[in-house]
């Protein structure tokens, strides 16, 4: 498992970093402030939560029913939030219907918070 949350982690950061310089490069041309703003938004996010999942691989004391469930919070959440986010952002540039996913940003939030909460009731249970 911890092999598979670094390689999703290491993925995830990559790609962060990927669409992060398309936006500043590229999508500066296209899109306007506002936009473009929004769009930094899912990668900053995205980030993050690569560096959480990095972060997740090193917790010896989590049993490992609960790292799995924050890991699958977290790609979820990711995917979700941050993946609507890209699209929402940049909807003009395509003919995608954003009405489809309106409710896929606040849901890969909500996700990404229960990941969070999770982790921080687990710790905050344990005794020592």
């Amino acid at each position: 498992m911890k092999r598979r949350i670094v390689l999703t982690g290491a993925f995830i950061g990559m790609v962060a970093i990927i669409l992060g310089a398309f936006g500043a490069h590229l999508l500066k041309k296209y899109l306007t402030v506002d936009q473009l703003n929004t769009f930094e938004v899912g990668v900053r996010y995205q980030m993050y939560h690569a560096l959480f999942l990095l972060f997740l691989s090193t917790r010896k004391e989590l049993a490992e029913k609960t790292v799995k469930a924050i890991y699958n919070l977290v790609v979820a959440g990711v995917i979700l939030f941050s993946g609507s986010i890209y699209l929402l952002s940049t909807k003009d540039l395509t003919v995608f219907d954003s009405k489809i996913i309106v409710f896929a940003t606040p849901l890969g939030g909500f996700l990404l918070i229960i990941a969070w909460a999770l982790l921080f009731f687990t710790i905050l249970k344990r005794k020592s």
